[in-house]
């Protein structure tokens, strides 16, 4: 049997299929995500800068966004914006390190399905995005029946 430092955790392998973007300007959290959504096998695009998030919306569709929130200035607040302009459906996840209520409420009333604080465990973050994703396509199954 192989190895696997998320079995480790906690973490059971179930192959899983859908495309995240994940942003964050701390390359260790965003290393950190991406490994246990790549390691459940989820196509997983990376950007370090709101900007790069941004460019990355408009060209390629994602069944999950996962924006770090930076500071009480909520920088990701306009992947949140762009990514709910692009698809009212599509699960927009907000992390931070310290949660600030004015950014809570705001990410919330634009569309935003949840607001976290980091760290994440593992499991959590693989459960969030796993139940949304599936929602998602449950949706889209009903919509073209």
């Amino acid at each position: 049997m192989l190895s696997d430092p998320f079995t480790q955790r906690g973490v059971d392998f179930c192959p899983q299929s859908g495309k995240v973007l994940l942003v964050d300007e701390d390359t260790r959290d965003l290393n950190f995500f991406r490994l246990i959504l790549e390691g459940q096998g989820y196509i997983v695009l990376t950007c370090a800068s709101f900007a790069a998030a941004l460019q990355c919306l408009d060209v390629e569709p994602f069944d999950f966004v996962l924006v770090s929130q930076g500071s009480q200035a909520f920088e990701g607040r306009s992947v949140v914006d762009r990514a709910m302009q692009l698809n009212r459906q599509r699960a927009v996840l907000v992390v931070t390190r310290c949660i600030d209520m004015n950014c809570y409420l705001e990410a919330m009333q634009m569309g935003a399905v949840d607001y976290l604080e980091k760290p994440l465990a593992p499991g959590d973050l693989l459960r969030f995005v796993r139940g949304h994703i599936q929602m998602e396509k449950l949706r889209g199954q009903t919509t073209a029946a």
